[in-house]
């Protein structure tokens, strides 16, 4: 099954008085279960990718399906909800809110959704066991490091069961310790659970680990190297 479908995508920025190509052209498959690479250097055009995928913004041509659903016919409200029950996002930044404790702030999206309180609780508790993290449940996310606010994200994002997680430059702010205890979090994730992810990055840690390697330029994807074994069988090259 496919998990996301995107179709001759193109996507310009006006910078000043320039007009930047975003998205030239991109046509792309991903298979439910996947665990993919978009490489590149800035500007090449993954983050506009990943955003296009996640209905984060809207390309101005070409088609996006994600599951069953047409991404860029949907509106607002649908984009909204199909954000917040199917889609799990992971920042560079972490996004916690800094006045909530770490299993608040797993709580938050499923407040959203209207879970009764005391499952959000146990979820919350339990999601924390299981990105190894039982112990810090009451911190607020200036009391953990950025390891550990990385991994809280990573709660918060599959905890309403999305199946598929967009993360964008995941590894960025991450000593060598924590990017390579967040990627095999990511691949216990992707094979115990069957989470397709699709991960936007420039770190060779992070490309090490995924069996499928798309490389963009200028908003073009200049190869799609299908690399053989599962997610995390490739070992972290040295930095």
């Amino acid at each position: 099954m496919t998990a996301i479908r995107c179709s001759q995508l193109n996507k310009t920025f006006t910078q000043g008085d320039q007009i930047i190509c975003g998205l030239n052209d991109v046509s792309i498959d991903i298979e439910e279960g996947s665990f993919v690479c978009l490489s590149g250097p800035s500007g090449s055009g993954k983050t506009t990718l990943l955003n296009a995928m996640g209905g984060l913004d809207k390309p101005d041509s070409g088609e996006i399906q994600v599951g069953d659903k047409h991404v860029d016919l949907l509106g607002k409200s649908d984009l909204a909800d199909m954000r917040l029950h199917s889609i799990g996002f992971v920042f560079q930044a972490y996004n916690l809110i800094p006045v909530l404790t770490a299993r608040e702030n797993i709580e938050f999206v499923m407040q959203i959704q209207g879970v009764p309180t005391a499952q959000r609780r146990d979820k919350a508790i339990a999601m924390l066991e299981e990105v190894g993290l039982a112990d810090h449940e009451d911190r607020l996310p200036s009391q953990l490091s950025g390891g550990q606010q990385q991994r809280v994200a990573v709660a918060r994002a599959i905890v309403s069961g999305p199946t598929l997680v967009l993360a964008d430059e995941p590894t960025a702010n991450l000593d060598s310790t924590s990017a390579t205890q967040l990627m095999e979090l990511f691949v216990a994730l992707n094979l115990e659970r069957g989470i397709t992810f699709v991960i936007a990055t420039h770190d060779t840690r992070v490309m090490a680990y995924c069996p499928r390697l798309i490389r963009m330029e200028d908003g073009k994807i200049i190869s799609d190297e299908e690399r053989t074994g599962k997610s995390g069988e490739l070992q972290p090259q040295p930095s």
